[in-house]
């Protein structure tokens, strides 16, 4: 029997030669817009789908699905809706675990970036602006000493903690933002009695600097609005390495602009790849094209485990990374 993938976007050889191996593959040219995707994974042609963040799989596309998987190139799997490819007995998977450093190198870079005003200054020297040293020529903020609130502390927090610490900063957390629950020493395991866990709108309050590793869930959809920007420090820098929707992102340009926090270093957007307005134009942010993930190294090792799940489930079986393992039949 050979099996069929369908993957929207090329992915590093890693993954397709292994793809290749077990069956055909099909490589879309360009990526497909949601009439041409559904069009696609309704036609019967293909046994599993390997999705990029930017495909919406949603209910309607998935009501005439004729497949037996979903492979989401990515951690994050918010472009799915897994009720119902649950319902429809579709499996889906994800490729959690290799990016966790890479991420949070990115959090660490938006961080020091912003409160440091690098682009800012790079922009200055290229421009021919620089005339020497100055006392107060872009002036930034201290990291070292400063508190960084974490939202969330899975993986990717836990790494971004890690480096914090080795920066001097004083780090605390709310595990589940917006809900709350407690974290024991024991389940903190190196970082206990080195980070704090505060309610999450201590957490807001009392930071420096705001890093969002959240999933995208309707509980986290617009976590940090007007009232939570409202609600931080003046000097405060936001970072979100999450997802976008988390971060109302007209409500922060308004905050930016009308300086009730003092910057915001961002890696993803809410309707990517569009920027809300202003946003571009604000001279206190740095702005990445969504690249937490982006080395050489992790991006093949996301494709040896999405190509892995892509052929489990092209087999029938459970994939190594399932995100709803209940859709496989008994």
């Amino acid at each position: 029997m050979t099996f069929r993938f369908l993957v929207t976007d090329s992915i590093p050889d890693s993954g397709l030669q292994m793809m290749r191996d077990a069956g055909e593959v099909t490589v879309l040219p360009t990526a497909p817009n949601p009439a041409e995707l559904r069009a696609l994974c309704a036609s019967g042609d293909y046994d599993v789908l390997l999705s990029q963040l930017a495909d919406t799989v949603d209910g309607e596309l998935l009501a005439t699905a004729k497949l037996r998987g979903i492979s989401n190139y990515a951690v994050g799997f918010n472009n799915i809706d897994v009720a119902v490819a649950t319902a429809k007995g579709i499996l889906v998977s994800n490729t959690p675990g290799v990016l966790t450093d890479a991420t949070a190198d990115i959090a660490l870079l938006l961080l020091l970036g912003t409160a440091r005003r690098v682009v800012e200054a790079d922009a200055l020297v290229r421009s021919g602006g620089f005339e020497g040293w100055k006392p107060q020529l872009m002036i930034g903020s201290d990291v070292a000493g400063q508190v960084l609130g974490l939202a969330g502390f899975g993986r990717i927090a836990r790494a971004t903690a890690r480096r914090a610490l080795g920066f001097g900063m004083d780090v605390v957390f709310s595990p589940r933002p917006p809900a709350e629950r407690m974290v024991s020493d024991e389940e903190l395991g190196e970082f206990a009695g080195k980070v704090r866990q505060l309610p999450w709108q201590d957490v807001v309050a009392q930071a420096d600097f705001l890093s969002l590793h959240v999933p995208l869930t309707e509980d986290t959809r617009h976590l940090v609005d007007a009232s939570v920007l409202a609600a931080m420090k003046p000097g405060a820098i936001l970072i979100n390495t999450a997802r976008g929707p988390v971060v109302d992102e007209a409500a922060l340009v308004t905050a930016l602009r009308e300086g009730i926090i003092a910057g915001a270093g961002l890696d993803v957007f809410e309707n990517e790849p569009a920027l809300a307005p202003g946003l571009a134009e604000l001279p206190n942010t740095v702005l990445l094209p969504h690249v937490g993930s982006a080395t050489g190294p992790v991006r093949s090792k996301m494709a040896v485990l999405a190509a892995a799940n892509a052929i489990a489930m092209a087999k029938g079986q459970l994939p190594p990374h399932p995100v709803n393992p209940e859709a496989l039949p008994a």
